[in-house]
């Protein structure tokens, strides 16, 4: 979501500036360096990577989340093993007795009997169906699960990293570009002014020459933001404090990999994959549910012991008090009968459950093949188009080294040395395009292969 502020007031002054003041204006920009705050901070991929495995909230919030996954796969939590608990307890009663007996003669006696019991108990379910053992492999099965969630954060949030920061060559080459295109325009405007001046050029040429500078300059301090917007952009992503700090990378071209084979990258999907490897922990999930709603078909075996102690004293009575202390022990053994028809409909949808589950996962290995054939489409035609724009970029500049020179020996006209400049300034824009789009399309391919996280980007 885009929500920056465009300095239009600024941009119009500037432009102003350097239409009044053609020989000056650039210099005034200061266009070596973009505009920006404090001092420029070069850094690596693989150094904004790391400071973003540390900042990013969402990594964070993952990581928690990962953590709680492997807390609850115990055997505890899954029901294997007993539970202790430590009871006590102090009560009593008071009562007022009337008696009446048959001469007619009344009594009356009253009685406050007290309590006091304290004691260890013991409840184990040693058998339940195998449910139990079902929900541990559950438990364990979710802990995989919440590695692979984090897996799949980390991988997505690699992938954002590195888009941003070869956006950000990119968007840095076409501001260099776009410098150059100024620098050459302000010679040209140099030119005409000087023809202009001693009678050699029309008024026209030397005005068109203007519009041109400016144009040039217009979209050079367009590029100044877009520039400023990913930088920002890939400090948001590293979670940095300063969000305006002046991070640019420390490569200046983009390092292309030609060497990817499409069918071992169809193998590490098939292997790695991590959108996959869910489908397929979700599979097991649903056979684990199917068994334990089986688990109901078998009979249960519950065991029960304590030790205690009962201390108890009587107001009125034969005895003055009674004490008791001794261990306790017992046993229960259950099967469900009849329960409504509910243990058939469970296991009738744990059974769809599972035949959802293979059909998921053959959805998205059909989806993931479809991925892949577009994403090799992609790379392959751009790799051919890198070819043929690296040819027409040498064409391009020989061809604006001539105009240049005819244009100064006023053998060539503005017009064609602008529609030179423009060639030159295109053929630069597509080779920069084409080279960004292989890098995503690289990007892409090892996300989809699930080796984004051990390849050299």
């Amino acid at each position: 979501m885009k929500r920056y502020i465009h300095k239009f007031m600024i941009v119009r002054l500037m432009i102003v500036l350097a239409v009044a003041v053609p020989g000056t204006a650039i210099a005034a920009m200061g266009l070596q360096d973009p505009p920006g705050k404090g001092l420029s901070y070069p850094v690596t991929l693989e150094a904004c990577i790391e400071t973003g495995l540390q900042n990013n909230f969402s990594v964070r919030i993952m990581r928690n989340l990962e953590q709680q996954a492997a807390n609850n796969a115990t055997r505890g939590n899954a029901g294997q093993l007993p539970t202790v608990n430590l009871n006590a307890s102090y009560g009593g009663n008071y009562y007022q007795n009337n008696y009446l007996y048959p001469d007619g003669e009344r009594s009356t006696a009253s009685s406050l009997n007290t309590n006091l019991q304290a004691g260890v108990d013991v409840n184990w379910t040693l058998f339940d169906g195998f449910g139990i053992q079902a929900n541990y492999q559950k438990l364990q099965e979710l802990r995989i699960q919440g590695e692979l969630d984090m897996r799949l954060i980390l991988e997505d949030f690699v992938a954002s990293v590195a888009s941003e920061y070869y956006y950000l060559i990119r968007q840095q080459i076409r501001q260099d570009n776009l410098r150059q295109s100024v620098a050459l325009s302000r010679e040209r405007l140099r030119i005409v002014q000087e023809s202009y001046q001693i009678g050699a050029s029309s008024g026209l040429d030397y005005q068109q020459a203007q519009v041109d500078y400016n144009a040039d300059t217009s979209d050079y301090l367009a590029q100044v933001e877009l520039v400023s917007k990913s930088i920002i952009n890939l400090n948001k992503l590293m979670a940095l404090e300063d969000i305006e700090r002046k991070t640019i990378p420390a490569d200046t071209s983009i390092a292309l990999n030609c060497d990817l084979d499409k069918a071992q990258l169809w193998q590490n999907t098939l292997k790695n994959n991590t959108s996959l490897l869910q489908t397929l922990s979700d599979q097991t999930i649903s056979e684990l549910d199917y068994k334990k709603a089986r688990s109901r078909n078998y009979p249960y075996l519950r065991l029960n012991a304590g030790y205690g102690y009962r201390n108890y004293w009587y107001g009125n009575g034969t005895y003055d008090r009674n004490n008791q202390f001794g261990p306790t022990f017992g046993a229960s053994m259950g099967i469900a009968l009849y329960d409504a028809g509910n243990r058939r409909r469970e296991q009738a949808n744990a059974r769809l459950s599972i035949d959802n589950s293979r059909l998921r996962l053959e959805q998205i290995e059909n989806t993931l093949q479809a991925d892949l054939a577009s994403l090799w489409m992609a790379y392959d035609n751009n790799l051919q188009l890198w070819e043929i724009e690296k040819s027409n970029l040498k064409v391009a500049r020989s061809n604006f080294e001539i105009a240049m020179e005819r244009y100064r020996l006023r053998e060539l006209s503005g017009i064609e040395l602008r529609e030179a400049q423009l060639s030159l300034l295109k053929s630069e824009e597509r080779l920069s395009t084409v080279e960004y789009n292989i890098k995503i399309c690289e990007i892409s391919l090892l996300l989809l292969s699930g080796d984004i996280l051990t390849c050299e980007l």
